[in-house]
């Protein structure tokens, strides 16, 4: 192991979050203040760092691979359909920062060395594969249940009953263990079967919220031709097969940070969305108000889930209540699915997309400040013909675009100087570049 001392631990009262971190509203409905400050990122750009996607390359296309091992379904439809999600390759940031979040923190958490304890001793009796089993298990509804009667006899000839295995407990702990009272990263590098599974889950939340996605809007369809009721069924049924990997992870904390997150994506689509049902959200009086409502909608859709799986992979890696290291993944996560987002919604104004579906977005509100005939179009939400064309040539000729960009290079910004609280490591400078990589779009395609 590597030693390291640093005066991180003076500086823990200064970022340290609330339980989970910093509720929502209080961290994303401040309107965006308007600013001529431009940040210089050349010396950044030019700066030699380490290719995220190269560094994780074989952790990330093992990961791609057990997806669909883990997702097997008895019906082909589904089992076409993730098939057609998690067999093209991408470039699955989610995962990825989960990944790195891990490798950049492993060894520094005062239960690490009991983590990886636990870890080795599953590998060595074969627990470990209890976490890459398949999500389907024949037995599960037809176990053999010790304090049934002897009557459940006569239920042979329909089911075939099992002797169900018996759970073992955590191994003890050797005799030798102590907390650890040093921080030090492990040394080489080292990514837990349990941290791998919770990548592997956040991405099959993320598609599930894709799927979700396509059907949000009343007035389009599935834009890769599933259809809408394939597309909700197929969401459902990817939550589903994430939560029987969440089970799986053996962490309280964790548990009900993912579990969490599923909320956020369902209160998230809630307030994107122009109405829900017959009942009409309040049209928006000011740009002010939209964006009190597209940031919550940010944070929930999209930012939760990359800060608090940031956080969980953390926990899983021995950092506890306390520890400065969640919460420094957690603002990580945080600041770096807001430039994500942010930059999405650019890019669907500079893409020539015949399919450009208008919404409440950064571009949009601030061509709104610029141009105030923008107000009945939104209000009325782009129900007329001829209005989504219109908005879109305001955002292009107005200042929205370039603002908006500033917008998540300030989110980049303070996800890079968050980072300054861990040791030096290549996985750090991977996290550095991936802030950047996140704005300048730098290979960063299917996001």
């Amino acid at each position: 192991m590597r030693a390291w001392s640093s005066p991180v631990r003076k500086n823990a009262q200064l970022i340290r979050c609330r339980k989970h971190g910093i509720l929502a509203h209080n961290l994303k409905t401040t309107v965006p203040p308007r600013t001529t400050a431009v940040i210089n990122t050349a010396e950044l750009l030019n700066t030699p760092r380490p290719n995220p996607f190269v560094l994780l390359a074989s952790e990330l296309d093992y990961l791609r691979g057990n997806l669909l091992r883990l997702l097997g379904s008895a019906h082909p439809t589904l089992h076409q359909l993730a098939h057609h999600y998690f067999a093209n390759p991408s470039k699955q940031i989610r995962p990825l920062v989960v990944l790195l979040l891990s490798r950049a923190t492993n060894g520094l958490g005062n239960e690490w060395e009991q983590k990886k304890w636990i870890a080795d001793c599953e590998r060595v009796s074969g627990r470990h594969e209890e976490l890459d089993r398949t999500l389907t298990r024949p037995g599960v509804l037809n176990d053999c249940n010790p304090n049934m009667s002897d009557e459940s006899a006569s239920f042979q000839s329909f089911f075939s009953l099992q002797t169900p295995r018996i759970l073992l407990e955590d191994p003890p702990l050797p005799s030798s263990y102590e907390i650890n009272q040093n921080p030090a990263l492990v040394d080489p590098p080292t990514i837990l079967p349990a941290q791998i599974r919770l990548a592997q889950l956040v991405e099959m939340i993320h598609v599930a919220s894709s799927l979700h996605d396509q059907v949000a809007n009343e007035t389009s369809s599935p834009s890769d031709g599933t259809g809408n009721k394939l597309a909700i069924l197929g969401g459902d049924f990817l939550l589903g097969r994430a939560s029987t990997a969440l089970s799986r992870l053996g962490d309280d904390e964790v548990v009900e940070l993912v579990a969490t997150v599923i909320a956020n994506i369902v209160e998230g689509a809630v307030w994107k969305a122009g109405n829900v049902g017959t009942r009409e959200i309040l049209a928006l009086a000011s740009p002010a108000q939209g964006w009190n409502r597209y940031l919550n909608g940010i944070y929930l859709g999209s930012a939760s889930l990359l800060a608090k799986a940031g956080r969980a992979a953390v926990i899983l890696g021995g950092s506890k209540e306390g520890e400065l290291w969640k919460e420094i993944a957690y603002i990580y996560g945080l600041h770096i699915g807001f430039a994500n987002q942010l930059m999405k919604d650019v890019d669907a104004y500079e893409e020539d997309n015949n399919n450009f579906d208008a919404g409440l977005t950064g571009p949009l509100l601030y061509a709104w400040e610029d141009h105030s005939h923008l107000k009945p179009i939104i209000q009325r939400q782009f129900s007329e013909d001829g209005d989504v064309e219109q908005v879109r040539h305001a955002v292009r000729s107005s200042s929205g675009l370039g603002r908006t960009r500033k917008l998540a290079l300030t989110h980049s910004e303070k996800a890079r100087e968050i980072l300054r609280f861990l040791p030096d490591s290549d996985t750090k400078d991977a996290l550095e570049e991936l802030t950047l990589r996140v704005v300048h779009r730098t290979d960063m395609i299917h996001t």
